[in-house]
């Protein structure tokens, strides 16, 4: 595995900790060493009728997470990277502005459902907080950023498949939607679509949680029941700019996230290593994995295209939780809507790509539904941030 060299950014990153720098300096390396040890890497394969390589469904039920290299090619890279340069074109220039740089209206203006969170440059803040459900029990440490940086920086992108195309395409890719059908059954469910935002100097940290609000008491739990999350990387992560696992705790139940960091002796978990990954590469990540990410105090950007999918039936019948959009019970109807998305994304995929085989999705088939790539598809997903199925 060749990796992105990030030496320079564990370094800086270090120092920003005074007594704790070299704690943090062996804490992320030792992470880039258990990271390479793990054998949860590589394309995405299926076998010869179909059914997704055994050795990766085994290492992801293993370990929680695995990463798919390079399943981004270059020409679709290209065309992430023209619409993001576009998209990050029309941000507000300052949170509750109504214009971007050049004065054009901002992605927000008429804007349904939550759109650009923006955060403290080096902060946290969702830790210790009672946002996300009060999920993210404690804070990790806030960094100082430099003199010159935005007071706040944006931080998290929802509703992204209405504001980009590649995006839209991208949740629309075959070989991702058949991992879903594998994992969760091929009438899985759509859970939500955002952008994770991690500019170097002034990034945010997600302090540790599990994600998952209902079920954690159910006599059938198990490891998938809160689904999972794709979260493809435009740059690269490391583990100064990454999201931090720990291996294994999807099959452990709810865990007391504060025990677990008053244990180690600081937020520093000793058993969690960071995703390493180049450009182009995709993790599946259960949503159960106790997970986290730091200040990116570094000089690499990270920033991650997320989407993730459920389990029809951890979904169908069960409120929601107010997370990810309004209280209400997902019944059969919630459920076709919100999966309308999936369509309109295969069917961009289609134009754009018309020499791949496109994905079928059964409960299309058994329906006799069938979509369209124009103008008032674009329309309708303005609305689909606010059916996002957060269990």
């Amino acid at each position: 595995m060749s990796q992105i060299d990030c030496t320079k950014s564990i370094e800086a990153c270090a120092t920003q900790y005074g007594e704790e720098a070299d704690a943090v300096r062996k804490y992320m390396y030792g992470g880039l060493e258990r990271a390479e040890a793990i054998p949860n890497r590589g394309p995405i394969r299926f076998t010869d009728t179909g059914r997704l390589a055994p050795d990766i469904r085994s290492a992801y039920a293993e370990y929680g997470f695995y990463i798919f290299e390079g399943t981004i090619g270059e020409r679709e890279m290209a065309d992430v990277h023209d619409d993001l340069r576009e998209l990050r074109s029309r941000f507000p220039t300052h949170p509750g502005a109504e214009v971007d740089a050049q004065g054009r209206p901002a992605l927000n203006a008429g804007l349904k459902g939550p759109g650009l969170l923006w955060a403290k440059a080096l902060g946290d803040p969702l830790g210790g907080t009672e946002a996300a459900g009060g999920r993210h029990k404690v804070k990790v440490r806030e960094l100082e950023a430099e003199q010159d940086a935005p007071t706040e920086a944006p931080f998290i992108l929802f509703g992204s498949l209405q504001f980009s195309d590649a995006a839209l395409r991208l949740y629309g890719h075959p070989e991702l939607l058949q991992v879903a059908a594998e994992v969760n059954g091929d009438d899985f469910a759509p859970f939500t679509d955002v952008l994770f935002i991690k500019d170097p100097g002034r990034g945010a940290a997600v302090s540790w949680h599990q994600d998952g609000d209902t079920h954690w008491d159910a006599p059938d739990l198990d490891e998938d029941t809160h689904g999972f999350n794709f979260m493809a990387q435009v740059y690269g992560s490391t583990p100064v700019n990454g999201v931090w696992v720990v291996p294994g705790s999807h099959r452990q139940g709810q865990l007391d996230v504060a025990e677990l960091v008053e244990a180690a002796g600081s937020e520093r978990l000793p058993d969690a290593i960071p995703l390493v990954c180049n450009p182009g590469d995709v993790v599946i990540c259960n949503r159960q994995l106790v997970h986290g990410s730091f200040p990116n105090a570094g000089f690499e950007p990270r920033l991650t295209i997320n989407f993730g999918f459920h389990r029809r039936k951890s979904v169908l019948g069960v409120e929601g939780t107010g997370v990810h959009s309004p209280v209400k019970v997902y019944d059969d109807a919630t459920i076709a809507k919100r999966t309308r998305a999936l369509g309109i994304a295969i069917e961009a995929r289609h134009q754009q790509y018309p020499d791949e085989t496109p994905y079928v999705y059964r409960p299309f088939t058994e329906r006799g539904e069938s979509f369209v790539w124009n103008e008032a598809a674009r329309e309708e997903l303005r609305d689909y941030n606010l059916l996002d199925l957060s269990i």
